[in-house]
């Protein structure tokens, strides 16, 4: 029982294997769009949030969070439309 314990850990830790690591984009940080180029094309925006939702690894954190961000700005504008309120309150 003693020798079967190590020799089962080893054998699992073996099976394990090192992970693949996430093969980079040949793209450089360069010539990925900016949020606002992004946020003027929503045909081009729709086509890559497909593509950071199906295989983000190969797109990069750094194109689909700047996909994202594009997203919320075109969602929430700029944030500068002011409350206005209805001239008369309602009556319940």
């Amino acid at each position: 029982m003693k020798k079967i314990v190590p020799f089962l850990l080893v054998a699992v830790l073996t099976a394990c294997g090192q992970s693949e690591t996430p093969q980079k984009a040949n793209t450089s940080e360069a010539n990925i769009p900016t949020v606002e180029e992004l946020a003027a094309n929503p045909e081009r925006l729709k086509e890559l949030r497909q593509q950071c939702k199906t295989d983000r690894p190969k797109l990069g954190d750094v194109l689909c969070n700047r996909v994202a961000e594009a997203t919320r700005k075109r969602f929430y504008g700029d944030g500068e439309t002011p409350y206005t309120p209805p001239k008369e309150s309602p009556k319940f």
